[in-house]
């Protein structure tokens, strides 16, 4: 049987998602442009960065707080996420034109140290290899589908499939992130999906756990799922009202001296 040539575009079909979708995108566009064009700088997209990073490794059951990281401490999960928090937006045109590339090196930055040399950005197995491929071929082929649909397919992918020997779900958020910097739904990085996760930790598990089924409404549900958790990262963003403050010229020397 011959493959649809645009799934994500069909997926953004499913009953409901690209309802979802567009609500998300708006509360971001207005969150950008009622308040991010007033000024955006490099400290507010680094403080960003470092709530993302602490938000995803507290999914991953580090302790440690926003606090320790912005001084440059934390375990050793929360510093994995800062080390791939300072890569990831550097990576983006790498991610666009050679996915496969970008998540090796993802792989890399957040595992050295704790997997041996040889396992750093390479598949655990033949299947872990195609599944990649076949993901590298949805990101770089053309589609219709809405951006966030992107992003969390792409995200969940890399959750369950684990193609790598190490960080899976800590890449998973990363590429979520890089890829509404790519695809243009926040060049700044200004919002924090990794803390709309957080915000809806069980929901976030069960979902993936329904998408990992591959059943249609175990995916319908993650991406509806997705679009609740993209609302929450708006809200988490530096740029929300009551969520200016936190220090972030000091955020921006904690992650680059990490």
């Amino acid at each position: 049987m011959t493959p649809p040539a645009d799934p994500l575009s069909r997926l953004a079909t499913l009953e409901g998602v690209g309802s979802a979708m567009a609500a998300a995108r708006d509360g971001i566009d207005a969150l950008l442009r009622d308040r991010g064009l007033r000024r955006t700088t490099p400290e507010l997209t680094a403080e960003s960065l470092l709530r993302g990073a602490h938000a995803s490794a507290a999914l991953e059951g580090s302790a440690g707080t926003l606090e320790e990281l912005r001084a440059g401490g934390g375990d050793e999960t929360a510093r994995s996420a800062v080390r791939v928090s300072t890569e990831l937006l550097a990576l983006v045109p790498t991610l666009s034109a050679a996915p496969l590339q970008a998540l090796a090196r993802l792989h890399t930055v957040a595992a050295k140290g704790s997997v041996p040399d040889d396992e750093l950005g390479r598949p655990v197995d033949a299947t872990a290899a195609a599944r990649l491929r076949d993901l590298g071929r949805l990101l770089t082929g053309r589609t219709r589908a809405p951006a966030l649909v992107v992003a969390a397919v792409a995200h969940a992918e890399l959750v369950v499939t684990a193609p790598f020997a190490s960080h899976a779900a800590i890449l998973a958020r990363a590429v979520e992130r890089m890829l509404l910097v790519a695809r243009g739904v926040d060049p700044a990085s200004l919002v924090v999906p990794e803390a709309g996760h957080l915000r809806l930790r069980r929901e976030y598990a069960s979902n993936l756990c329904g998408y990992a089924e591959g059943s249609p409404a175990g995916v319908s549900a993650w991406l509806l799922y997705a679009a609740q958790a993209y609302a929450a990262a708006a809200e988490a963003s530096p740029l929300a009202p009551g969520r200016a403050g936190g220090a972030p010229g000091r955020a921006r020397s904690a992650a680059a001296d990490t």
